[in-house]
């Protein structure tokens, strides 16, 4: 049986490009989170439109955050910074060193995907007219983390989830969290991150993108592979 970081993609509808934050309660012990339900769907002007999850991974220092503002400008789409979903338990942990482990995260990861699912879903907040998309920085470090992610495209045809792998080199990264002020995540905490990190290598819906050179090039770098991918899919 094909793993859900193997599962071919189903077909899709035409992309939009346009111009212009709960938790499901799950078993600890059970190893794996609960499903949520389905996207709740969207209004008979929009079925036809695809709407894209774009996942920016990578561990802390990889620059998650300014690729995803960069993306959210280009596509004109919602934009959700993952370390606000966090509990402060988790924070807490984090800013004192201590790894967050498998149990630590899941709720984590089920309410960044509610908060990604509801995004994409007619509400007051988008005058009941869906953005064509959303954009996630969520570290998602290990395939079990992005398959959680995964599951808010199931069920929804016209949602599709893919994530931006930003590979950068250990000692960059723990160059770049030296340097973050006021952040809770601190640079000795890179080590135990890309101790769990498991690349996405492999799996259909992942792009890798390098971003050892500057702000401009990795932007440049990232959008073109996004855009690359919209283009296969219209």
């Amino acid at each position: 049986m094909l793993s859900a970081g193997e599962r071919p993609q189903p077909p899709a509808t035409p992309a939009v490009i346009p111009t212009t934050s709960r938790v499901m309660p799950i078993d600890p012990n059970a190893g794996a989170p609960a499903m949520p339900t389905a996207l709740p769907t969207q209004n008979s002007t929009d079925s036809k439109s695809t709407q894209h999850i774009w996942v920016v991974t990578g561990p802390a220092g990889c620059g998650k955050s300014t690729v995803g503002q960069a993306l959210r400008k280009n596509l004109g789409v919602v934009f959700l910074e993952g370390d606000d979903y966090h509990s402060k338990a988790n924070k807490d942990k984090m800013g004192n060193g201590i790894p967050l482990t498998d149990a630590d995260r899941w709720d984590w990861l089920i309410s960044l995907r509610k908060a990604a699912i509801d995004a994409l879903s007619p509400s007051e907040t988008n005058n009941f007219t869906p953005p064509a998309g959303v954009v996630v920085a969520c570290s998602a470090l290990k395939q079990k983390y992005r398959d959680v992610m995964r599951v808010a495209a199931y069920g929804s045809p016209s949602v599709q989830i893919h994530f931006i792998y930003l590979k950068l080199s250990e000692e960059v990264l723990m160059q770049r969290t030296k340097q973050r002020q006021g952040h809770y995540m601190k640079s000795d905490m890179v080590r135990s991150q890309l101790q769990a990190l498991e690349e996405p290598k492999g799996e259909w819906d992942a792009i890798t993108i390098n971003v050892e050179g500057s702000q401009e090039q990795v932007e440049e770098n990232v959008l073109k592979a996004v855009h690359a991918k919209i283009a296969e899919m219209n």
